[in-house]
Order: structure tokens, then C-alpha cells, then sequence
């Protein structure tokens, strides 16, 4: 009953920290009239915390092993995803994200309003998915590291190798001019459809995994497993990349569509 009064105690803790930074976040977005940031916000906002708790262990009281190693993966996952982000979305402020343009078109003036209630949401569903990390060091000392930490963490790298191998492949493939208008069927896209969000889910398993201690069981884990599973196949990932690529590839991608998994690898069938 402690460890659930500590872990919610600490969750509207960083709920309050969370609306602060993307208020901040809100405001400049505004200034710079370009509402695409809070997804480099978003995805360098888990660094935050993890660095956060690191402090903890170095300045108030130790932390175990466990909750060294899940903050420290966290971190770096973080910054990997964050950095890819910023150099796509700060790189070309005045393009905005399609998905945000689509959002002017239906909202108009009331925009400025409606990202209020966007980017509340964003605060929250950062803190949601901050539940491993929070639970993987009860009472402030966690025990050692146990194998399925380890195990959790080599998920985690070959997620990560999964994604940057993925997004190479993908950014080679634009590079060439002469692949302008075409669908890229290169190395892990012909096994799937988005090879990146199936390495970003498997994230969170690695995340579940090194998460599992005996004060949660690594329940707040899962959780975070299901809710990435469900945001990237059914609201924000796959469906909106979907449609802007239908309407952008026409044929050519409902024909790769008929072929190859959204999510799920398999190996290409000849």
C-alpha cells in the first residue's frame, strides 16, 4: 500500500513539473508560430526525468541499481529520439508538421486555444509513460540489477538498432533523386510498413522488463506497453502516416500496403 502511495505521490508530482514544461513550451511555440515542437519537447521531456533521478542518486540519497539502469537507458533513448526529431522539425521551423497544418485547417483562429488542451494532454501522457521509470525505484532504494533488467535493456538497445537502422535506411533511400515519388521497400521496410514504430514498441517492453521489481510487478510497465501499442497502431502513428502517404504515393502505396505488414515484421514474400 506504501509503494502505491509513493508512486502516485510521485506521479502528481511530475504531472505539476510536466504542465509547467509544456506551458513554457506552449508559449514559445506560439511566438515562433510553428506548433511542431512539442514533439522534440515531448521526446527530450523523458531525459528530463531520468536525469532527474540521477540527480537524486548523486545529491539526496542513493538509488539501486535497478532504478540507475532504467533511468539511464531512458535517458538515452530520449535524447536519441529527441535529437532525430529536432533536426527534422527545428531544422525547417517554417514547415510545419502535416498533422499540425491539418489541425490549422479545422481549428483556424481558435488554434492558440486548442493547443492549450493539445499540449495538456501531451504533459499527461509524458507522465503516464514515466510509470516504469518511477517504479523501478521504490522507497528510493531499489535492489541490484536482477537478469531480467538485463534482459529488459538488451530489448531495449536492439529496439534502438532496429529504429536507427530503419531511419538510415529510409533517409538513404530519399537522398536519391531518382526515388522521388516512390515507396521505399529497402532492407526493414520490406519486412514492414513502419519498422520504426515497431522498434519504438519494442522500447517499451525492454522498458516493462527492466521495470519488474516485487513492490509493482512490473504492472506500471505494462500498462505503458499497451498504450504505446495502442497510440502508434490506432490513433497517432501508423493511421496518420497512412493516410498522408496514400494521398502523397497514391497507387504505388496501396499496392505496398497489399503486400507488406503495418506492423508486425514477417520476411518479404517474393
Amino acid at each position: 500500500m506504501y509503494a502505491l502511495l509513493e508512486l502516485g505521490f510521485d506521479f502528481l508530482i511530475l504531472l505539476g513539473e510536466a504542465c509547467v514544461f509544456f506551458a513554457l513550451c506552449w508559449l514559445i511555440a506560439k511566438k515562433i508560430d510553428n506548433w511542431s515542437i512539442v514533439d522534440v519537447a515531448w521526446s527530450y521531456g523523458f531525459a528530463l526525468v531520468g536525469l532527474q533521478i540521477l540527480a537524486v542518486h548523486f545529491f539526496v540519497f542513493p538509488v539501486g541499481g535497478q532504478g540507475l539502469l532504467m533511468a539511464g537507458a531512458t535517458v538515452l533513448w530520449s535524447l536519441r529520439l529527441g535529437t532525430h526529431l529536432a533536426v527534422r522539425v527545428l531544422g525547417h521551423l517554417g514547415q510545419e508538421d502535416g498533422r499540425y497544418l491539418k489541425m490549422r485547417a479545422e481549428h483556424g483562429e481558435r488554434m492558440p486555444a486548442q493547443m492549450v488542451y493539445f499540449y495538456f494532454i501531451q504533459a499527461v501522457v509524458l507522465t503516464v509513460l514515466c510509470l516504469p521509470l518511477l517504479s523501478s525505484n521504490p522507497t528510493g532504494s531499489s535492489g541490484p540489477a536482477q537478469p531480467i533488467h538485463w534482459v529488459g535493456l538488451g530489448v531495449v538497445g536492439l529496439a534502438l538498432l532496429i529504429e536507427g537502422v530503419a531511419d538510415a535506411q529510409l533517409a538513404a533511400f530519399k537522398k536519391d533523386p531518382a526515388n522521388k515519388g516512390q515507396v521505399c521497400e529497402r532492407g526493414l521496410w520490406a519486412w514492414s510498413r513502419h519498422p520504426n514504430y515497431f522498434g519504438e514498441w519494442l522500447v517499451w517492453v525492454g522498458f516493462f522488463l527492466m521495470s519488474y521489481n516485487s513492490a509493482y510487478r512490473g504492472i506500471p510497465g505494462l500498462l505503458c506497453v499497451g498504450v504505446i501499442y495502442y497510440f502508434l497502431t490506432r490513433v497517432t502513428g501508423v493511421p496518420l502516416t497512412e493516410q498522408h502517404l496514400l494521398a502523397s504515393k497514391g497507387p504505388a502505396y496501396a499496392d505496398y500496403q497489399r503486400r507488406v505488414p503495418a506492423f508486425w515484421p514477417r520476411p518479404p514474400r517474393g
